[in-house]
């Protein structure tokens, strides 16, 4: 599959709400693996990773769930092309900077994403809408299992699966979900949620993973420890924390609108009126008007689809895939107004906010006419 296909096809997980998807955007199951007898990634030479690239590449694109699939090295992209990946979370910052030796290979729904020479020789990952890790990770287990067949991993009987850094080690697993938490940042909650999640050995990070901003009040809550617990233990514990999340927000979205119903009125509003109207706009800007308008959505303000049209914003909007559909670079200016122009034409025909909603007025019914 040639990567002009790839970016008509959407990911199933960009269209195709879950459970919970109001606030929960997606779910998503990593693993790592390597194979034993063979130096990782950065401590290996140019032949040892073109080795591993020719063992791991075909036993890859054999899967069935590979039947027609994306695979290419990474010399052969651009890095406007990697950006999209990393945009769309299919690889990683660190993997897009590879070259040589390293590979991606990617389901044409784009669930099921495989880093070849990544940190580690393997790192696997499937991805689900809304909040469905066990699903994500059943998929992910069972090409794992196939892979393990053909190829011989390092792993330790007292360590389990030996990987590049030590806080992998044992599962190689890492459990996530992508989060939409609007009203905990808005109600300065957010904080206490942070702090709680750690202190259980989670971790709270940004859109783009470690040591990336929160944009568009999207957080990644995941599991830190993969030593010591089995798989679907991780997954359950992840799960039943991110449950309780979603109870936090929704509350949090309730008092909104009983106490402060103007301010978030105000923020609906704004969104609305600068997207629609805009000509130039940041993508840090964007993202934030976008959360709120999502946020205005799950609320009642606008039609329940304009939630998917601005999923497929959250993605179309970022710097790389602007340069894709422009099919040249694009200075930081003329983003900007791309990207506005891109907003103005998907959210044209998107109704005012119904304010009936939020403020309750609409919802009485007309005083009875006065008796004769």
């Amino acid at each position: 599959m040639k990567f002009s296909t790839l970016l008509k096809n959407p990911a199933d997980w960009m269209q195709a709400g879950g459970p919970h998807s109001e606030i929960v955007m997606t779910s998503r199951i990593r693993l790592a693996r390597n194979l034993r007898g063979v130096p990782f990634p950065g401590w290996a030479q140019k032949g040892d990773r073109q080795l591993v690239l020719e063992s791991i590449r075909p036993a890859v694109d054999a899967l069935s769930e590979m039947k027609v699939s994306f695979s290419n090295e990474l010399s052969a992209l651009t890095s406007i092309q990697k950006g999209v990946l990393v945009e769309r979370h299919l690889i990683s910052r660190e993997h897009a900077a590879r070259n040589e030796g390293s590979a991606v290979i990617m389901n044409r729904k784009q669930t099921v994403c495989i880093m070849i020479n990544e940190e580690d020789h393997l790192r696997m990952q499937a991805i689900r809408a809304g909040l469905n890790l066990r699903s994500a990770y059943k998929l992910i287990n069972r090409i794992d299992s196939k892979i393990e067949e053909a190829m011989d991993y390092a792993f330790d009987t007292q360590l389990g699966y030996l990987t590049a850094c030590p806080t992998n080690l044992g599962t190689g697993m890492r459990a996530s979900a992508m989060l939409h938490l609007p009203a905990l940042v808005l109600g300065e909650q957010m904080n206490q949620v942070i702090q709680a999640v750690n202190k259980i050995g989670l971790a709270v990070r940004g859109l783009y993973g470690e040591g990336t901003e929160a944009l568009g009040n999207l957080f990644q809550i995941s599991n830190q420890n993969t030593l010591g617990e089995k798989e679907i233990e991780i997954v359950a514990r992840l799960e039943k924390v991110i449950e309780q999340i979603i109870g936090h927000e929704k509350n949090a979205r309730a008092s909104l609108v009983e106490e402060k119903s103007p301010m978030l009125l105000d923020q609906v509003g704004r969104a609305y009126a600068i997207l629609r109207h805009a000509y130039v706009i940041s993508s840090k800007e964007a993202l934030n008007l976008l959360s709120m308008l999502r946020l205005g959505t799950d609320l009642g303000c606008f039609p329940l689809e304009t939630r998917q049209t601005i999923d497929m914003l959250l993605m179309e909007i970022q710097p790389n895939h602007l340069q894709v559909e422009a099919k040249s670079k694009l200075s930081a200016e003329k983003r900007d107004a791309s990207r506005a122009e891109i907003m103005r034409r998907q959210l044209k025909s998107l109704p005012e906010p119904d304010i009936s909603t939020i403020t309750g007025i609409g919802d009485e019914p007309p005083p009875a006419e006065p008796q004769s």
